[in-house]
């Protein structure tokens, strides 16, 4: 069974082309555009990895990262923290991201590091 990425990200466009690149790897991947909605979705269907945008509407990446870490269940889930803003980098390694993401990244780069927090093999594509 493919391993499974729950993408939390607002903006459309990204969240899309995260997804295809994902998806084209082999990945399964579901997606969150909001906070409330993620953790539901966590709870129905536990990922593989999170992939966690730092500014969304109503939680904020740092909040949904908080209760993450406060919950057993998902305390020790690999999670990538993805932002526009580079100065959010020690608070999210801080709240307990794995994996620090500055937008805008390539589509190798966001490929090579889930493939890394996922223990598969770096590939060509």
């Amino acid at each position: 069974m493919a391993q499974h990425v729950l993408l939390i990200e607002d903006e459309p466009n990204i969240a899309e082309a995260i997804r295809f690149l994902l998806t084209r790897a082999g990945l399964r991947v579901s997606h969150a555009p909001e906070g409330l909605a993620a953790l539901a979705l966590l709870r129905q269907d536990p990922p593989d990895l999170v992939i966690l945008d730092h500014m969304l509407p109503g939680m904020s990446g740092l909040e949904i990262l908080t209760a993450l870490r406060a919950d057993p269940a998902s305390q020790n889930l690999p999670v990538m923290m993805l932002t526009a803003r580079g100065r959010d980098r020690e608070m999210a390694e801080q709240a307990g991201a794995d994996r620090f993401m500055t937008k805008p990244f390539s589509n190798a780069e966001i490929l090579a590091e889930v493939r890394a927090m996922l223990g598969q093999p770096r590939r060509a594509g």
